[in-house]
């Protein structure tokens, strides 16, 4: 018995050098890493929205993303990520080894749209640059990847930080070109999976114009679209209008194109399958009494499987060559339809890391801030890195950016909030880069973390 107060001593030794091991319970343990992160994520934000408004004030266009990706190469350099520039164009890998284990991709965008801003923010863009057809535009984070890459940015100088509480391989990307739906296919071709760690999970966020600050939102499955660009060009034999007999009317016959397409959805698809079919424009003639030689429509596409999408478009294809016909033309006068090779590809959240993620999230952020969402028809292309032969799993998730004050007021009076690509939208930084940091440190854990 004399040697039991030498065995108590030996304990307490032992527990104050290894406290975690032998005192913490797997709640407690876990409490203490979600603590870290959290008092690592505030320390950085100060920092954080400096970045953010640097980035917001100072917007590239896609494929343009020269001085952004130089930026976002400096900022993992700092937090201690082997950094690869220029992949894909302007594209960018951090790759950052902690032993052995799984690898996860975490990706943010680069780019912003020519859109003119008008948020009256004291750090609004005021930047007028040239577009891709040398045309004077106004440019801005219409689509919130300022948000996205401040996130980025923070997740990665929090998970350097805490590189005990993980074990395995980052690689951290900055993609071009989103807004064009081209970078992914365009780092990928450039050996993005080939050249450095394969990944074993994917993960992405994306800003929500609808939902609060401090709330994220997710989506077993489909969650975001097929888009494909489509123009159709009506072609006729133009003449007076006095005299439409002697014509063949490239204008009565879109008219008829435009009316016939609404049954590719209503009667060709099924019920149970989503589709849209858009004609967003349609330009020709010059006069009143002119009937013209050619009209030109443009449109967009819009399903979820595959199938679907081959579908419409070969339905598209088959109604206005038979409308083209009827109407008499010849084989050299019928409509050309073009679809545009730019189109994206479904996102399609793996469910089985999609539900590991959430789980993460009711833990860290709560269940009730944690919100179920519908898919959406809207377009993105990182769903290209779940669509190689490797089959990765890949999981993006929605991240609330507005006050809840205005959100509830949107719901209350029914009037519509600033959409995304609006030149309006302006985010919350503060609380939503908060949430970003956490959630996708929290995703990042989730797969990484040591038990």
């Amino acid at each position: 018995m004399k040697a039991l107060p030498y065995l108590v001593a030996a304990a307490l030794a032992l527990f104050s050098a290894h406290p975690a091991s032998l005192a913490q319970s797997p709640k407690a343990a876990a409490d203490a890493v979600r603590q870290q992160v959290r008092a690592r994520a505030e320390a950085e934000l100060p920092t954080l929205l400096e970045l953010y408004k640097h980035l917001h004030a100072n917007p590239e266009l896609s494929i343009m993303e020269e001085k952004t990706a130089a930026r976002i190469s400096a900022e993992l350099r700092k937090a201690g990520f082997t950094v690869t520039e220029k992949i894909g164009g302007h594209g960018v890998v951090g790759v950052l080894r902690n032993g052995p284990g799984k690898t996860v991709l975490v990706r943010t965008d680069l780019d912003a749209l020519p859109v003119t801003e008008t948020t009256g923010l004291p750090y609004a863009s005021k930047i007028r640059t040239k577009d891709w057809d040398g045309n004077e535009v106004g440019t801005m984070h219409a689509c919130g990847h300022d948000v996205h890459m401040t996130s980025f940015i923070g997740t990665a100088r929090t998970l350097a930080a805490i590189k005990d509480r993980w074990a395995g391989t980052l690689v951290f990307i900055g993609q071009p070109a989103e807004e064009k739906v081209g970078g992914a296919k365009l780092m990928l071709a450039d050996g993005l999976f080939t050249r450095f760690p394969r990944p074993d999970y994917c993960l992405a966020l994306h800003v929500a114009s609808d939902l609060p600050a401090g709330t994220v939102g997710f989506t077993e499955g489909f969650m975001l679209a097929n888009s494909d660009s489509m123009d159709i060009l009506v072609r006729g034999v133009g003449g007076h209008g006095a005299w439409p007999h002697t014509t063949k009317d490239p204008i009565v016959l879109a008219a008829q194109i435009i009316l016939a397409l609404q049954t590719v959805v209503s009667r060709e698809t099924p019920a149970i399958e989503p589709a849209v079919v858009t004609v967003g424009s349609i330009h020709g003639g010059t006069k009143h009494n002119i009937i013209p030689e050619e009209v030109r429509l443009q449109l967009t596409l819009r399903s979820y499987s595959d199938t679907v999408r081959d579908n419409t478009i070969a339905s598209i294809k088959r109604i206005t060559r038979g409308l083209g016909l009827a109407a008499g033309l010849p084989e050299d006068k019928l409509p050309v339809v073009t679809v545009q090779e730019e189109g994206a590809k479904a996102t399609y959240n793996d469910p089985a890391l999609t539900q590991r993620v959430v789980r993460a999230f009711n833990a860290w952020i709560g269940e009730g801030s944690v919100l179920k969402r519908q898919p959406v028809m809207g377009a993105e292309d990182f769903g290209l890195y779940g669509r190689t032969e490797h089959k990765v799993p890949i999981c993006m998730f929605w991240l609330g950016t507005i006050s809840s004050e205005v959100v509830n007021a949107s719901l209350r009076t029914g009037r519509s909030l600033p959409s995304l690509h609006s030149s309006l939208y302006a985010p919350q930084p503060e609380p939503s880069i908060r949430t970003g940091v956490t959630a996708m440190s929290a995703a990042v854990l989730e797969l990484l973390g040591k038990p």
